[in-house]
């Protein structure tokens, strides 16, 4: 006891709270730097309205491109999201559906939907996967390709995948996600003004909860009813619009979603397909392609495009959604851990020094400080130990920034891409916006935590993932 009594807990105190403070200032600034910049790049390059320009721009430019769906249990959304892609505005596609070992009715409902039959299709075994069991198409459908292979996760089923189409572009998705007819044609704009250079380019990515679903199409975009899927479409607006726009603009980009996103196929067979046995093979092959173009002293380029959008369902139960924000941190943690030696060096230029010190600051530490200053602040507050100075300055950190941020993004959408025809959805929105930042955000701390000690544990389970499907509509 003694020599407990020897330390300035009061010092020690104010130390601990001026630390949290910092990180939290630090992360903010980050925020706010990606809005400044997401603004800027938005109205320099506005979104072109009408699909039929971009067709005569592009269209005879545009190179031939393979869809890859990797299905798992999908029974409930697999032939919506099948008519959808077949029925896409690109002048040269196909879609190469990975049914990865499904023990429900997958291959079942598209063998029946699509009136597939077996067929022989050479390949190469250029990336490494769990053995194919047959490959299927159909006569009327000669651009539609079903691959029927074990089970070895989605990153083994994308490398089957790589390995059975025969586009020099590759675009992947998720079996449960819509694209809009125009998708690929305003993804693919990148590879078409930059051949040379880019290598790669993501997509926004949006929830069809609360939109009218028909034929595999978003006829009638809205918000949905339920708190949670409210929550995350405010998420997603602020990640996609603002975080990974801003990056890109940058040449820092380290994340393409998983749901969306188009490869140049050569470097992705160069740096040996996606990653198996992760569960965040989509950040973990940008990153690899990062790794690999900046050794090899190749000028590149991967960007994002804000107006390509693909439509997919968000959990709506606690439950799910805990899984799924867990695994989506674990695999931000195993990328960052495996690729460490980028971090912060200067021969991988902005990725390592901006793209890796956002990963180390938002999902390395984020989430730790963020619950300890939660915890901690308020304690030593009232023990005395802090003046009401920093207990203020705490919340305007963890709360003001918060809100300020989200309802600007919202602003910055709204403006610049005009997605929610009805006032009263974007007050909805808005008034999530500033209600996410009381309960839903520490919420989310605490499946980050999870996330944290799943993977200090080594988990590589992906959990259950509980769908509606895109058949219950919603007005």
């Amino acid at each position: 006891m003694s020599a407990l009594a020897g330390f300035d807990w009061e010092q020690i105190a104010r130390w601990t709270a001026l630390a949290i403070i910092l990180v939290g200032l630090a992360q903010n600034a980050l925020y706010l730097i990606q809005l400044l910049i997401a603004g800027r790049a938005l109205s320099a390059d506005p979104p072109v309205r009408r699909s039929a320009i971009l067709w005569r721009r592009y269209a005879d430019l545009a190179p031939p491109i393979s869809l890859l769906s990797p299905a798992f249990n999908e029974e409930m959304t697999i032939v919506q999201s099948v008519r959808s892609l077949l029925s896409l505005q690109y002048p040269s596609y196909e879609v190469v559906v990975i049914n990865d070992g499904s023990k429900d009715s997958t291959l079942q409902r598209l063998i029946d939907g699509f009136d597939l039959k077996p067929v022989s299709r050479a390949y190469d075994l250029a990336i490494d996967h769990e053995p194919i069991r047959g490959v299927y198409g159909s006569e009327r459908i000669p651009r539609l390709v079903v691959v029927d292979k074990e089970n070895g996760g989605k990153a083994d089923a994308l490398n089957a995948g790589i390995n059975i189409s025969r586009a020099p572009v590759l675009c992947s998705m998720d079996a449960d996600s819509i694209l809009e007819p125009d998708s690929l044609l305003r993804a693919v704009r990148p590879f078409v003004e930059d051949p040379g250079r880019v290598i790669a380019v993501g997509g926004t990515v949006r929830l069809a909860n609360g939109c009218t679903i028909s034929d595999g199409r978003v006829t009638k975009i809205g918000v949905s009813r339920n708190p949670l899927a409210l929550l995350q479409t405010v998420e997603y607006l602020r990640a996609f619009l603002m975080a990974r726009l801003a990056w890109s603009r940058i040449g820092a980009l380290t994340i393409i979603s998983g749901a969306f996103g188009l490869f140049r196929r050569e470097p992705v067979l160069q740096v040996g397909g996606y990653t198996r046995g992760t569960v965040g093979e989509d950040m973990e092959l940008v990153v690899k392609l990062h790794r690999y173009m900046r050794r090899e002293k190749r000028d590149y380029r991967i960007a994002y495009i804000p107006e390509p959008v693909c439509w997919t369902e968000a959990p709506e139960s606690l439950r799910v959604l805990g899984r799924q924000r867990a695994r989506w941190h674990r695999g931000s943690l195993e990328t960052f851990f495996r690729h460490l030696g980028m971090f912060l060096n200067p021969r991988y230029g902005r990725v390592g020094w901006i793209g890796f010190m956002h990963i180390f600051l938002v999902d390395v530490l984020g989430p730790v400080i963020e619950i300890l200053g939660y915890l901690l602040i308020p304690i030593l507050w009232l023990l005395g130990l802090l003046s009401v100075e920093y207990l203020l300055a705490f919340l305007a950190v963890s709360f003001t920034f918060g809100i300020t941020i989200s309802v600007c993004s919202l602003a910055l959408e709204e403006i610049q891409l005009r997605r929610f025809p009805r006032a009263r959805d974007l007050a909805v929105l808005t008034i999530a916006a500033v209600l996410e930042n009381f309960g839903y955000r520490q919420l989310n701390n605490l499946w980050r935590m999870r996330g944290w000690w799943q993977y200090l544990k080594g988990s590589d389970s992906w959990g259950v993932m509980t769908r509606k499907g895109f058949d219950q509509e919603e007005a």
